[in-house]
């Protein structure tokens, strides 16, 4: 066994511990296969927030056996800990890692041999003629966020590398399978965050994403206890990246003191992704979500006033049990008049065991998708407004490794695709004009040029050490 591809689904924390896995596997002489099919390992990350994540892990599974039938396929992530015996006897599947002992896979791929079924369950029955090798244990017995090995520059291949410094969540939202799959919140120490962010400088990223699961959490569980825009300032005064990109965050964690701080500092990307779910109260209380309407659109408006320009995103969901006409209604309303510049539109699905489940008054299939299209078709409108508004502009933006038709895909800091004349390379920081408006995407043209005709970095950073 030498070669292995890992195939992620789902979430920003989800790619970081597919990362941080491919980083164990590389250290220990494997190597990464270019694709699926030419791999002798095939690992899939799972993600479970919804039923139709489900059947995409399922139907990813089914596609590799069929391509690559002699490949191994190892299971792990949310899907692996929350149903293994849905996924184990699936074609193809020699082992099924929990989230609980994700950490251990590159000791389980090279201890276990899936000829011989070794389980190393607790309390998980399975039928004795189970085929996997299955690794499931009770994920809340994991009270430490174990720091990720020093950063040495395998593992990633991408721009904008996923630093994971929170996991698991402690609220209990009725329709939410996560906290049971990723068990209680906790933290990544500030010194081991401050040690990976300058590992990730010192390989040449110029901009990372800071994720979690419920990332305005970080620090609670420490000791002492400490608040997220610490950790925030610590990385800004102690490590030298030139861009931070914050991941979703709760509209209770979106502080004063945070938001000043995202509004001060040119490191930081102009972007506020502040999930919503739903505007109506009522649907709010029953999701047991911890803020009302009103405290939603107050952080919302003090954000857009700080930060003018920030993109301000939400996850919102169509079709709740119990969801009326008149309450959809309210939230449409709601959502319209709020600045979002986009919307992660999500149909409602019952995760077996939460609460919503078991309401008997689920909505029609056909109700839900119907109102997560006409949310969708409000995004639509909200994302192609705001970028209209960015034409004329100069925007900073980091390129990409997308280079087509000669032009270079890049992202500006509040999270709009554009696309700039010439090849240019990738990871750099650059000023650009935006001069027009394409489908999809902004077009534009680098414009801040040395006199060699080379795109110079967007500014110099003075670091505080």
């Amino acid at each position: 066994m030498s070669s292995f591809y890992v195939h992620n689904f789902g979430c920003r924390a989800t790619q970081a511990d597919g990362a941080a896995l491919e980083r164990d596997l590389l250290g220990r002489g494997l190597s990464r296969a270019p694709s699926a099919r030419e791999a002798e390992v095939v690992v899939f990350n799972t993600c479970t927030v919804t039923a139709e994540a489900d059947r995409d892990v399922r139907a990813a599974i089914r596609r590799v056996h069929r391509e690559n039938p002699g490949c191994r396929i190892l299971v792990t992530g949310c899907y692996a800990q929350r149903a293994p015996q849905e996924l184990d006897g699936l074609p193809g599947v020699a082992w099924v890692v929990g989230n609980s002992h994700k950490h251990q896979i590159g000791e389980i791929l090279h201890s276990c041999h899936p000829e011989v079924a070794g389980f190393a369950t607790e309390g998980l029955l399975l039928p004795a003629e189970s085929l996997a090798s299955v690794h499931v244990g009770d994920i809340f017995a994991h009270t430490e966020l174990m720091a990720a090995p020093v950063f040495d520059g395998l593992g990633y291949d991408k721009t904008r590398p996923n630093l994971k410094v929170q996991d698991g969540c402690d609220n209990r939202c009725s329709f939410c399978i996560i906290p049971f799959v990723r068990g209680q919140s906790r933290s990544l120490r500030r010194e081991d965050v401050l040690r990976e962010m300058d590992a990730l400088v010192a390989a040449g990223f110029r901009e990372v994403v800071i994720s979690g699961i419920n990332l305005g959490r970080w620090g609670r569980d420490l000791e002492p206890a400490s608040r997220f825009e610490d950790l925030v300032r610590a990385i800004l005064e102690h490590t030298a990246v030139e861009r931070l990109r914050l991941s979703s965050i709760e509209p209770m964690d979106w502080t004063d003191e945070l938001i000043e701080l995202v509004a001060g500092s040119p490191r930081i990307a102009r972007h506020a992704h502040v999930p919503l779910q739903t505007g109506s109260d009522r649907i709010l209380r029953r999701m047991h979500r911890k803020y009302r309407p009103w405290h939603y659109e107050e952080r919302i408006r003090k954000i857009r006033a700080a930060i003018p320009v920030a993109a301000i995103g939400a996850d919102v969901m169509a079709g709740f049990p119990g969801e009326t006409e008149a309450e959809f209604e309210e939230n449409r309303q709601f959502i319209a008049s709020l600045p979002f510049t986009y919307l992660h539109v999500f149909t409602y699905s019952a995760r077996p065991g939460t609460p919503s489940a078991e309401m008997d008054d689920q909505l029609p299939v056909e109700i839900r998708r119907e109102r997560n299209r006409i949310l969708r078709e409000l995004a639509a409108e909200k994302k192609k407004e705001f970028m209209r508004s960015l034409v004329g502009q100069t925007v900073s933006t980091i390129t990409l490794s997308v280079v087509e038709d000669g032009r270079t895909e890049t992202l500006t800091d509040n999270y709009q695709k554009l696309w700039l004349e010439g090849a240019l390379p990738a990871n750099q920081i650059v000023a650009a004009h935006v001069r027009a408006l394409s489908d999809d995407a902004l077009v534009g043209v680098a414009s801040d040029l040395g006199d060699s005709g080379e795109t110079r970095r967007f500014f110099d950073l003075p670091i505080a050490r």
